[in-house]
């Protein structure tokens, strides 16, 4: 897979998605999801104009990070607790803060680094027993605690719709959340269904297979 095509074809679709939705492309923000992928792919996508990158695991971020300076990280995997030292001040945004505990202990790491951590609250919209996420139900109270905590931004909501079925019913209904909850950013839409999360309001696509090829493990 050459990197700089894919990342110039994903682009183009982003920017064709905006045109059917009526919205800017500016508005839409491309996370080149890079876990797993050697750190040559990385610098050839730095190379092409990306400047943000996803990392599902704490541990590659931090070495990721080390080895990339200059680019704006994003952590986009489920995070134990035990590991969030590892991602605070590290990444730009979490996208999955979805629960209590997990949202004290980002706090608190942020907290002893003097700085506020920016974060998504990952909701489960399909209602799937087997994923993280806070049901959307109860998003609206882990909204409240998180904004009680003193080092943490909720700044919007982010989702995995279910595998099955049509993707846009649950991006509309994570759009229809968030504005309920007055967030702005909606981190919603992966390789297989980015723009139609774009044409739902996405802000953040998390896209990596289009830009990078299939996972090497």
């Amino acid at each position: 897979m050459d990197v700089a095509s894919g990342l110039a074809s994903v682009r183009a679709n982003i920017a064709r998605a905006c045109a059917r939705a009526g919205r800017d492309p500016a508005t839409v923000r491309l996370i080149a999801v890079s876990k797993t992928k050697p750190l040559s792919m990385l610098q050839e996508a730095a190379a092409a104009g990306q400047r943000i990158f996803g990392e599902n695991y704490a541990q590659e971020l931090r070495e990721k990070a080390e080895a990339l300076p200059g680019v704006e990280w994003h952590f986009i995997g489920a995070l134990q607790t035990n590991k969030a030292k590892l991602v605070v001040g590290r990444a730009a945004l979490i996208h999955t803060c979805d629960r209590l505990a997990l949202a004290q202990e980002l706090s608190k790491r942020a907290k002893a680094a003097a700085m506020v951590q920016r974060v998504l609250l990952e909701v489960n919209v399909g209602r799937e027993p087997q994923k993280a996420g806070v049901l959307p139900a109860d998003a609206g109270r882990l909204l409240d605690q998180v904004r009680a905590l003193p080092a943490l931004s909720c700044e919007g909501l982010m989702c995995i719709p279910p595998a099955e079925g049509d993707p846009r019913v649950h991006f509309r209904a994570l759009r229809e959340l968030a504005s309920g909850l007055r967030v702005a950013e909606l981190s919603m839409g992966m390789s297989a269904d980015y723009e139609v999360a774009i044409e739902e309001g996405a802000t953040l696509v998390r896209v990596g297979t289009a830009i990078f090829g299939e996972r090497r493990r």
